[in-house]
């Protein structure tokens, strides 16, 4: 009996240093003598020293920024882009066994990418469909990622830094275009404005003594400030009228 007890001593101290717990969140890819085996669900494992190991794979949704990266632009503009990548492992032995540091191989999969996209497209087009860049970045590294058990969940483009001249020349840009547009609201304007006299003109000339009555109304206005100095102008009626006398 007292020689069992070293053995069972033993025993327990392998046991116990052979458990490992699987978090939840996590995934254990298991091997045994070197071969893969089985994925691990969560809980308390036993994993025999030497013969068996097993690696953790965190299955949450990852976050990866991407540094700022050096492009040229279709119409040969340098920019500086930089991006957030949203990805999770699906298939954990993928993750483990078919590529190296996935979180590594991600980040420069994407660096590429977002290279390669902003040297499709010209410099106005990056500037107004950011959401399109980022979403054609996201499928290329969603299907380039697939064989590695990686599934991309979205891509944000952060920034597009331009260099300091470009940046002064799209702003005299935008302020020649408010310059455009406000001219063409003016002229709009006066356009109308001008239309409208021209309607009230012609109402006036049609209609017998509606002249005379609009210029007293108008003298009406002006006797309401003494300050105001009347030069009186004689409707075209009265002196058809005078005409008409004399005639006689």
């Amino acid at each position: 009996m007292a020689a069992l007890i070293p053995i069972l001593v033993v025993i327990g101290i392998i046991l116990l240093i052979s458990i490992r717990q699987v978090n939840e969140y996590q995934r254990g890819v298991k091997f045994q003598l070197g071969k893969f085996t089985r994925i691990v669900e969560p809980g308390w494992r036993i994993v025999l020293p030497i013969f068996q190991s097993m690696m953790k794979v965190d299955m949450r949704v990852k976050a990866v920024d991407v540094p700022f990266q050096e492009a040229i632009t279709k119409d040969n503009i340098p920019a500086k882009i930089n991006a957030v990548i949203y990805y999770k492992v699906s298939d954990a032995a993928k993750a483990v066994l078919e590529v190296e540091n996935f979180w590594f191989a991600v980040s420069q999969l994407a660096q590429t990418t977002m290279r390669n996209v902003v040297g499709e497209m010209e410099l106005d087009e990056l500037l107004a469909k950011r959401l399109e860049a980022a979403e054609k970045i996201k499928t290329i590294v969603d299907n380039a990622t697939d064989p590695w058990g990686i599934k991309v969940e979205s891509v944000e483009l952060k920034d597009v830094i331009l260099p300091d001249n470009m940046q002064r020349t799209i702003a005299k840009q935008a302020e020649a275009e408010r310059e455009r547009r406000a001219v063409i609201i003016k002229s709009e304007g006066e356009k109308s404005a001008a239309q409208n006299l021209a309607d009230a003109a012609e109402m006036l000339s049609q209609q017998t003594g509606a002249l005379h009555l609009r210029t007293l109304n108008s003298l009406n206005d002006l006797s309401s400030d003494q300050s105001n100095t009347v030069i009186f102008a004689m409707p075209l009626e009265i002196l058809r009228a005078f005409e008409k006398v004399g005639s006689q």
